[in-house]
């Protein structure tokens, strides 16, 4: 009881952190540097500039229809860190904005640099948020709903709705800064992607060989990586064939391919990106081995 009590206060506390980092982002770069922003944020953007409308109290509002909704398709805990994330990001929202000592900053000289710094850091708050199984609330409402219910990225799910709430925010911001904000967002789904599916990428290769018993002892041998041997049937002759599956880092495909050439110059192997790798080896220190290779 006293874990799951640990961990849930871990999620509540990562939450509240990437919607600090987030809504920091937002009142620190976003705004001074008049770049826009997608989903619901983008629309408190477009009311706080021709109405005037605190980006806080416009967030919480209209973020109600978008909880109801996710009410029917979430759990009650992602329920419940949905209500919390929106609470964090309106409160956050006021607060960086209300706090002398935060000091925006103008990169207007540099539209570069601020698309950059806003997407790296918004990446990085939402990134937390949603690795901790939460969500700022908005547009990141549907984001969950659809990686849960169809396994779509969140990072191109928010970009999708980033384009859409951009286009309507050419109503009052110019092609330039519209064109930078659309290079904010691109930074900021592939840093979120990044952050919330962890460090530990990795690269699966498929390999088929008559020599895979060679390979495979090799693989162990020489790469200190466990293998799997996957039955297969040839397409043209029909005869049965042994196909060797292993995930290694990406530092190690030069390697693998090079003792792969050595055992079998003809070996058919297809690489393909793995985004989260755990287990021995990737995320616990690999066995150490008491003799050297050459």
């Amino acid at each position: 009881m006293r874990k799951i009590d640990k961990s849930i206060l871990i999620d509540i506390l990562m939450i509240a952190l990437g919607c600090a980092i987030y809504a920091l982002s937002l009142d620190m770069i976003s705004v001074p540097n008049k770049l826009a922003d997608g989903g619901l944020t983008g629309i408190s953007l477009l009311l706080r500039h021709f109405w005037g409308i605190n980006m806080g109290l416009s967030t919480l509002v209209l973020n109600i229809p978008l909880i109801l909704l996710g009410y029917r398709f979430m759990g009650k805990r992602l329920l419940a860190y949905t209500i919390w994330g929106t609470l964090s990001l309106s409160f956050f929202l006021w607060f960086w904005h209300s706090v002398p000592i935060i000091k925006q900053l103008d990169l207007e000289h540099d539209l570069f640099l601020s698309a950059i710094s806003a997407g790296l850091l918004s990446g990085i708050g939402l990134g937390l948020v949603f690795r901790y199984n939460g969500t700022s609330g908005g547009t990141d409402i549907i984001a969950r709903i659809c990686q849960i219910k169809f396994g779509i990225s969140s990072g191109k799910m928010l970009l999708a709705c980033d384009a859409i709430v951009l286009f309507a925010s050419l109503s009052y911001l110019d092609i330039k800064h519209m064109l930078y904000t659309l290079l904010a967002s691109f930074v900021l789904s592939r840093v979120m992607d990044t952050v919330q599916q962890g460090a530990y990428t990795a690269r699966g290769l498929l390999i088929i060989s008559d020599k895979y018993e060679q390979i495979g002892k090799m693989i162990d041998l020489k790469l200190n990586r466990g293998f799997t041997y996957l039955k297969a049937l040839g397409g043209y002759q029909q005869n049965e064939k042994r196909v060797i599956y292993v995930v290694v880092a990406p530092r190690e495909i030069p390697s693998i391919k090079a003792l792969i050439k050595q055992e079998d110059p003809h070996a058919f192997v297809s690489i393909i990106e793995v985004n989260e790798a755990m287990g021995e080896g990737f995320t616990y220190k690999k066995p150490h081995r008491f003799f050297i290779h050459k």
